[in-house]
């Protein structure tokens, strides 16, 4: 908890779209430094957006003047921490009632609530409860008591007449604010105590509604509003509380008007599980009269909205997803086709909704388009797995509850209309199912013809499915039916320690699972389909499908547990990862392995086959997901979005996309960008290409001018120095030894038209030229041609000159400190790769200095190597009158006297 408070503006309208998935991000444009002394538990914003009330642990309630951001009153004696706030500024007409004449109209109240049971009245317009005036003390206007604990939600009408409040009790009580003397029965029993009577305008206790549950939020709906099954005209209050139940109230009666449908029309009944009471609770509940609904928001951090038309939910958000175990694409057949999408870089997700396992016994799909959630039930325990059929629409999920359940799309009355239905349930495991599979050839009516399903009971399960094709079909019809019982056609106690994962051949011959015993196992399959079709809700019997399955042989080589299995579609081997951190290839023939691939640093956790069996990609516990070229036995990529384990990885149909996920709550969608990045990479060739003939044609004709230009436009240091070097090599000797003089004939570079264009390059020019020379200085090969260039350039502009090309340069816009990391980021993940290479040429090809650079910093980085030359240079010159010594002790008669002897 925090005791700050800050302001954070809100954006009129939407974002545009943009490539990046990236919420917009808020900044605070002011912030109040201890605001309290103690962590602020509520806060309220008065009708008219002046005001701002915040209350604390320590029982202190403050209000704030929003534009001015300075406290304006301060109260205290409160029994405990503040629990609830509520700003009363009634608006009631010309010659309204409550007795109150003109001061009523005037009246501008705040109403808290605290943990000691009581809810406080007071007066803005009290000139003591300011903090200017100097008192802190100042009692309450009215005390309302009624409540045995702590108060959690305060509301009035518009016009001010009544007031509700509700807390912890499991009761609301509705209270007449302009009651005109009347005493609650608390304050007429405590008059014998020495209290004061109450006063003209005490509020009266009328109603006391019992909720049956600990009311967290309340609030009043607008006369006006439409709610299903009540009529308009009357004061209606929704409630939320710890069972996370949304009802609504009629306030006056007292009876309960509408209770709305829950998560997927669950029905309360359901939820008496007390366990689950902490996170189904509901924190908050806020009106949006724009769409007419009621917004929950829930411990499980989930956020719900309810038509109060319907009363059923029309939105759900997952605000946090806990532990992501498996993740897998669904197609609802009904779903409109998707559209095209606005964005080249944003291709579409070839399906309608994405199945994830959390741990959680809620099986959660979201819509691809929308990303609107739904939970369904059906479950009692973690789900575990999760396994698609062949065309996406049915769907299998495993469980600690020793089941497996066959889900179909059907269509339902609530959000987007697309939901999935239980259709089969599996019962016969004695533990958790951690392992499911479905066949990978269709039946006759395009579904999966049977299961398979893996436990810590060390055996695998096959099941008849080709009774669930009719179930299928009445369950799209009616969603009253109730799940089948597949029966269990072969059971095989396969390993010696659990079973991590299974997979089907394409062709339905072969079964493969990997278990914690570190071997992959290989089974013949044997399925004969019914000669008569069984009818819907029986699992089989007489005429039903058979099937079975037995073991062909063993893959050992792994050090460590086989965590993933997969068949590739194209070749007769299969892929198995480890926690010995390597994925291993095998051959079907002779159960060999055929190839290792090591790069991972922790337990590769999944493994797939992609672009037709070419390419394997893999998850692991190190947080990366890794793409491998199976030919050349190396990776040529790498995703890193994740922070810790990635359980679960799939891709979709056409390969496009791509999904992971895992134990850092992320869901992380891929798309494939191979044939971007290759038309970039195209494009960039082409334009290299034309600028590299260019560069050549204006050397050739000796425009030095343009070729220098473009070399600096398109930061191409090399080319520049290699027409530097020519054109220094082609100077006079003469001419190097013209220190002050400039020289006559083929000017201080060796070319008067170069020494021309230096001395006229625009100042943002000679920038990049002066950093080109910087780094080539620092080469001891380059330096030569790197000190002719300076020399030129400190010889043909003046030191103005210079400074002023500097001052121009840094006032160039900048990229922001966001595009700078977005592109660090972009170079590190293709660095390993030639269009990752072709894309940082053509970001420094950009026309931009990149990071701004001064007269000292390139000073800095010229003198030190400058001295070093210099040191060097001088030593050679230093030698070299030792060799002229020498060779004028030669000519002077060395060794001429034995020559003379010798004669």
């Amino acid at each position: 908890m925090s005791m700050t408070v800050r302001y954070y503006p809100l954006p009129e309208s939407a974002p545009p779209p943009t490539s990046t998935p990236k919420p917009p991000s808020l900044t605070y444009t002011r912030i109040l430094n201890k605001a309290h002394s103690a962590p602020i538990l509520v806060s309220q914003v008065s009708p008219d957006n002046t005001l701002f009330a915040t209350g604390s642990s320590d029982g202190i309630v403050k209000v704030w003047d929003l534009a001015g951001g300075y406290v304006t009153h301060l109260f205290r004696g409160h029994g405990g921490p503040v629990s609830a706030l509520h700003f009363n500024f009634p608006t009631i007409p010309e010659g309204g009632g409550g007795g109150g004449g003109g001061e009523e109209r005037r009246r501008m109240e705040l109403l808290t609530g605290s943990t000691d049971a009581r809810v406080r009245i007071y007066n803005l317009r009290d000139a003591n409860a300011r903090v200017v005036g100097g008192g802190n003390a100042v009692k309450p206007k009215a005390v309302l008591e009624g409540h045995v604990s702590v108060v959690r939600g305060i509301d009035v009408t518009p016009d001010g007449k009544w007031a509700v409040t509700g807390g912890r009790d499991k009761v609301v009580l509705v209270w007449d604010m302009l009651s005109g003397g009347g005493e609650t029965p608390a304050m007429e029993a405590k008059k014998g105590k020495g209290k004061a009577a109450a006063t003209p305008t005490t509020p009266k206790l009328v109603q006391t509604i019992i909720v049956q549950e600990q009311v967290e939020s309340l609030g009043l709906l607008p006369q006006e509003e439409q709610v299903y099954g009540a009529a308009t005209g009357r004061w209606l209050c929704y409630t939320g509380g710890d069972k996370g139940l949304v009802r609504v109230w009629d306030v006056l009666k007292g009876t309960l008007v509408a209770a709305m449908k829950g998560v997927e029309g669950v029905d309360e009944a359901e939820l008496d599980d007390e366990d689950d009471d902490e996170q189904r609770g509901v924190l908050s509940l806020l009106y949006s009269p724009t769409s007419s609904s009621l917004v929950s928001i829930h411990a499980d951090q989930n956020i719900i909205f309810h038509s109060l038309s319907t009363l059923l939910s029309t939105r759900q958000i997952i605000g946090f997803n806990d532990e992501i175990v498996d993740v897998a694409f669904l197609s609802h057949p009904s779903a409109p086709p998707i559209s095209p999408s606005s964005l080249p870089e944003t291709p579409d997700i070839p399906h309608s909704h994405i199945a994830v396992a959390t741990n959680s016994n809620l099986l959660r799909i979201y819509s691809t388009s929308s990303f609107n959630a739904r939970l369904l039930p059906g479950h009692t325990d973690m789900i575990l797995c999760l396994a698609v059929s062949p065309d996406h629409q049915w769907l299998v999920t495993g469980s600690k509850d020793h089941t497996a359940r066959v889900w179909a799309p059907t269509t339902c009355a609530q959000g987007d209309g697309y939901t999935w239905r239980c259709i089969a349930v599996c019962q016969g495991h004695t533990e958790s199912i951690g392992a499911v599979a479905f066949a990978r050839k269709p039946f006759d009516d395009g579904h999966a013809r049977f299961l398979f399903t893996a436990s810590q009971d060390r055996t695998i399960k096959m099941w008849d499915l080709t009774p669930l094709s009719a179930a299928s079909a009445a369950s799209s019809s009616s969603s009253s039916s109730s799940p089948i019982r597949p029966r269990s056609m072969a059971t095989l106690r396969a390993h010696e320690k659990d079973i991590n994962s299974l997979d089907i051949a394409p062709n339905d011959k072969f079964l493969v699972s990997g278990s914690q015993d570190k071997l992959v196992k290989l089974y013949a399959i044997d399925f004969n389909p019914p000669k008569v079709k069984a009818p819907a809700g029986e699992g089989g019997g007489r005429g039903g499908a058979e099937g079975g399955f037995k073991l062909l042989g063993t893959c050992a080589g792994h050090r460590r547990g086989v965590w993933t299995v997969k068949f590739s579609k194209n070749d007769k081997v299969v892929a198995s990862g480890s926690a010995d951190r390597t994925v291993k290839l095998w051959n079907l023939d002779d159960f060999t392995c055929l190839k290792t691939f090591e790069g991972h640093t922790n337990s590769v956790l999944r493994v797939d086959f992609l672009s037709h069996g070419q390419q394997l990609v893999t998850s692991a516990s190190d947080g990366l997901v890794k793409l491998w070229n199976i030919k050349e036995e190396e990776c040529v990529k790498t995703l890193d979005n994740h922070e810790d384990k990635i359980w679960a990885l799939a891709h979709s149909s056409d390969e496009s996309t791509l999904l992971s996920a895992g134990a850092d709550s992320l869901l992380t969608i891929w798309h494939d960008t191979s044939l971007l990045e290759q038309s970039e990479a195209n494009a960039h060739l082409i334009k290299t290409v034309q600028v590299e003939q260019d560069f050549i044609n204006y050397v050739a004709l000796k425009d030095y001018r343009r070729a220098i230009l473009l070399a600096l436009s398109m930061s191409q240091p090399g080319r520049l120095f290699n027409l530097f070097s020519t054109v220094v090599k082609g100077r006079q000797p003469d001419d190097l030894s013209a220190e002050d003089e400039p020289q006559a004939v083929t000017g201080i570079t060796g070319s008067k038209e170069i020494d021309e264009i230096i001395k006229t390059l625009p100042g943002i020019e000679l920038v990049r030229l002066l950093k080109f020379v910087r780094d080539w200085n620092a080469n001891a090969k380059m330096a030569p041609v790197a000190q002719v260039v300076l020399h030129a350039v400190f010889k043909l502009r003046s030191a103005e000159d210079i400074l002023a090309a500097f001052e121009q340069a840094n006032r160039l816009p900048k990229r922001s400190e966001e595009e700078e990391e977005e592109d660090d980021e972009d170079e590190e993940e293709n660095k390993e790769e030639e269009e990752g290479k072709n894309k940082k040429r053509q970001k420094k090809e950009r026309p931009s200095l990149g990071a701004p650079i001064s007269i000292k910093d390139l000073l800095e980085g010229l003198i030190p190597y400058s001295e070093r030359h210099f040191n060097r240079v001088d030593k050679l010159v230093q030698e070299s009158y030792m060799l002229d010594y020498v060779l004028g002790e030669m000519e002077g008669g060395l060794f001429g006297e034995e020559l003379m002897d010798i004669q």
